[in-house]
This record gives C-alpha cells, sequence and structure tokens, in this order.
C-alpha cells in the first residue's frame, strides 16, 4: 500500500492536511476552560451538520459502534422490544448488539440490495396495539452493499401508525455527507463517527439524542457506565469530560465541521452526488451492475460492485492493493466474495476518484474480466466534463 495514492474504502477516509494538522497539537489541561473552546465549538458544528436546533450532542472516544451502544443502553431496559430490518452486514451487526443486550428484535428480513421497507415498518407498528415496540432502528446508508433508505418515509411510517416509539438512525457513513435532518425526521438518536464524512481518524463516536430520547435516559435500566450521558452532560457543564477525552481528535471534528460549513452543506452532498455519479457510470460502461437493487437506493457514499458469478470479488481489492498500492473494500457477509466496494465519500474530488476507477480497471483487466482499458474512465470524464464541480472561487 502506498501513503501517496488515495484510499477507497467506504471508511476511514481520506484526511485533509488541515485536520490531521489540527489532530496534531501540543497536550492542554483537558479539564481547563481551554478545552471547553475545543469542546463546545466542536459540539455546536455537529448539530448543525444534522440540522438540527435542539440536538443534544455527545462526543465519545470511541467509533461508530460504540454509538449504537450509547444509544441503546441510555433509554433501553432489559427485555424492551426493538423493530429493525436487516438488509445489510451493519444493520445485522447492530440487531446483534440489542440481543446481546437482552432486548426483542422483530426483524424484518429484507434482500440485501434493498432499502429499509417503510410500508412493512407501518404494518407492524399498526399491529403493536400495546405499543410494546420501545424503537424502531433504521440504517441509513448500509456500507456493505452501498443502499441508502428513506428515513424520511420511516418516520412517516411511525407517524401514520400513530405509534410513539422512538426512531434511531445509524448514520455513519452518511452523516456530514448525504443530506440528514435530524429535527425534519424527527430522529431521536443519531450515530456517526469520525472517520467517514468528517474526514477525521477512527476514535470518536458522535451522537445526537432528541429531548424525547433525553427523557427516555432517566427511566432506562440497561448498565453504561463509560456511555453515560449523563455523566458526559455533566462533564461538559463543567469543560470536561467525566474520563480522559481524546482531546486532538476533538480539534480536529472542530475545525471538521467549519470545513463542511464553509464549503456549504447543499455543496457537500452535491460534491458526493456528483462522484458517486461518475462511478455509477464507470460501473455501466463496464458491463458490470451494483448491489443496489435501483437508483432510488443507489447510495451516494459508497458502491458495491458485483462481479460474474464465477469470479471472486476479493481478488480486485487484493490485487489493487498488491501491485498498484490502492484500497477498494471488500463484500462482507451474505455478499463476500460477490462485490467489491468503491468508497467516494469525505475529502474526494473528481479527479481523485478518476484515479480510483482507472486502477479499478487495471485490476479487472489484469484478472481476466471482458473489461475495456479506459471505458469505466470515459465514462465518468464524460460525466464529470458535463457536471462540473463548484468552482474553486465558490468552494473557497
Amino acid at each position: 500500500m502506498s501513503f501517496q495514492n488515495p484510499v477507497f474504502i467506504p471508511g476511514p477516509t481520506n484526511i485533509p492536511e488541515s485536520l490531521r494538522k489540527a489532530c496534531d497539537m501540543p497536550t492542554i489541561d483537558h479539564r481547563s476552560p481551554l478545552f471547553g473552546k475545543i469542546l463546545h465549538p466542536a459540539r455546536e458544528g455537529v448539530r448543525k451538520v444534522l440540522k438540527s436546533d435542539t440536538a443534544e450532542v455527545f462526543i465519545f472516544s470511541a467509533t461508530g459502534t460504540g454509538g449504537w451502544e450509547a444509544a441503546l443502553t441510555n433509554t433501553l431496559s432489559s427485555g424492551d422490544k426493538v423493530l429493525a430490518a436487516r438488509n445489510g452486514m451493519f444493520s445485522h451487526r447492530w440487531i446483534d448488539m440489542c440481543q446481546r443486550h437482552g432486548l426483542e428484535v422483530d426483524i424484518v428480513e429484507t434482500q440485501w440490495g434493498l432499502g429499509i421497507p417503510a410500508d412493512r415498518y407501518e404494518e407492524i407498528l399498526r399491529k403493536d396495539k400495546a405499543h410494546d415496540i420501545k424503537v424502531v432502528l433504521a440504517t441509513h446508508n448500509e456500507t456493505a452493499t452501498g443502499v441508502t433508505s428513506d428515513i424520511g418515509a420511516i418516520r412517516k411510517a411511525l407517524d401514520a401508525a400513530g405509534h410513539p416509539a422512538m426512531l434511531f438512525v445509524d448514520g455513519v457513513s452518511s452523516i456530514a455527507s448525504m443530506d440528514f435532518r435530524f429535527d425534519e425526521w424527527r430522529v431521536d438518536v443519531a450515530v456517526t463517527g469520525s472517520q467517514k464524512g468528517f474526514m477525521l481518524p477512527s476514535g470518536l463516536a458522535i451522537v445526537g439524542f432528541s429531548a424525547k430520547a433525553m427523557e427516555a435516559t432517566k427511566s432506562a435500566g440497561l448498565p453504561r457506565t463509560f456511555f453515560d450521558v449523563h455523566d458526559m452532560a455533566k462533564g461538559y457543564a463543567n469543560n470536561a469530560y467525566p474520563y480522559t477525552p481524546a482531546v486532538g481528535l476533538l480539534n480536529g471534528l472542530n475545525q471538521a465541521c467549519s470545513m463542511l460549513l464553509d464549503e456549504g452543506l447543499e455543496n457537500v452532498f452535491a460534491r458526493h452526488h456528483r462522484i458517486a455519479e461518475g462511478v455509477r457510470h464507470a460501473v455501466k460502461a463496464w458491463g458490470l451492475k451494483l448491489c443496489a437493487a435501483d437508483p432510488s437506493v443507489y447510495s451516494d457514499t459508497v458502491s458495491a460492485i458485483r462481479t460474474p458469478a464465477d469470479f471472486n470479488a476479493t481478488d480486485i481489492v487484493a490485487h489493487a492493493a498488491d501491485k498498484y498500492g490502492v484500497a477498494f473494500g471488500v463484500g462482507l457477509g451474505e455478499v463476500a466474495g460477490k462485490v467489491f466496494r468503491i468508497g467516494h465519500l469525505g475529502s474526494l474530488t473528481d479527479v481523485m476518484t478518476l484515479s480510483g476507477i482507472a486502477t479499478a480497471e487495471m485490476c479487472m483487466v489484469d484478472l481476466g474480466l471482458d473489461i475495456t482499458f479506459g471505458s469505466g474512465v470515459a465514462a465518468a470524464q464524460r460525466y464529470f466534463s458535463g457536471n462540473s464541480a463548484v468552482s474553486q472561487k465558490d468552494a473557497a
């Protein structure tokens, strides 16, 4: 692997030099007012990225998985019932975590490649007359399959059923890259991490709690210590943590939010969509298909690309790393060996993306697939040329 080449995995993503430098800072007293000047702007920046005026933002020294656990343990008790769709590896892992915590999970088994079936959610919620279901789980962007689900539709399903369940959303590979509307969708807990759209190293679990979720914390019975939001809130009130925080990463998060907001969130989302479309044009030119079933669920942060049935897609990833020093993502779970993944999120440009498309193309030709040199690159070039990026002047 080469440090000079960008990565095309769906996280951790490429780190802009300014953010790398922001994380590389001298030691400060993390219980001093100086730390508060890093912590509070970072939390406010995340709130703005979530498009929320009200979310209580908590930032743990962990990853998105820790964020999942914080969501569950702060709001639920053993034996509580949750509703979840299993349509990929990461929704599967959140379900597994629920079961390990003694929660009862009503699982909607969904074909990998499809989004969460909001209509099925509504049907189940309507039948739950006793309101036993306390939480509805939704993976906004299923990283294993390159599938995005409609969170707005899930909120409408809850409302149509007249059900009071809370809505928890895994936005690990969507938040800060794709449109996310915490307040409008009335999300109760949103979970993300530092290493995707925020363009930082792994190490921060970032969660937003609604007022309803905060109220649920008062009666939640699941044990938690490290992830207790009340302990965190008490620390925040004194410019501190209940334990030693990752100060450098928090400083990086503060700067990352400033970068995203300076670019303009709608410009960030448009950039991700344009780059994703370039990749999708390349895939079509190669004669291949995405794991995602149709354009309505195509992800703007990662594309899972199916290879012929008699071909091991993992070979492309291994070959790219060994011969060209470039990282792509392997298939996971049910699609292991059937797809390879191109991550196109975070700090990425049209030009960087073309290098990834070209590398994937070389690998497939090297490995004997019926791919024509330049076909995918040319298709992406034509798309990028006709759909130019925001000008450097506007971006600045």
